[in-house]
């Protein structure tokens, strides 16, 4: 089971550190343009900080369970990343996107699968 949940953080820690890294980096605009048209409904202070919140998030996947400094904050970013995807998922809905909730549950069931293995495992 280790092995697993180590393998669902390394996958996770990847997509929310890319997925963090552009939004910290780029304009709304050019992510709209590039697809994701959620990021022309927010302010750009709110772009920013979900772009924080993911790449924190990836960071507390890893980091402290590799290094044993702190190891409860793996499970504690886990969660924090899932209710980062339910939180994406209003949006979503209440826009009509349904193929971009699809994303975001797989996400969620992957953050969810992490925190409860952290945690009670």
């Amino acid at each position: 089971m280790n092995t697993a949940l180590w393998i669902v953080q390394v996958i996770l820690a990847a997509v929310f550190l890319m997925a963090g890294i552009m939004k910290l980096s780029q304009p709304a605009d050019k992510l709209v343009k590039a697809g994701q048209a959620w990021a022309g409904r927010v302010s750009s202070s709110t772009l920013k900080l979900i772009g924080l919140m993911e790449f924190l998030g990836a960071i507390g996947l890893i980091l402290p369970k590799l290094l044993e400094i702190i190891p409860i904050l793996t499970p504690v970013a886990a969660s924090a990343l899932a209710l980062v995807m339910v939180l994406a998922m209003i949006n979503h809905a209440r826009a009509g996107e349904k193929k971009e909730i699809v994303s975001n549950i797989i996400l969620l069931v992957l953050t969810a699968f992490v925190a409860y293995g952290r945690f009670f495992l």
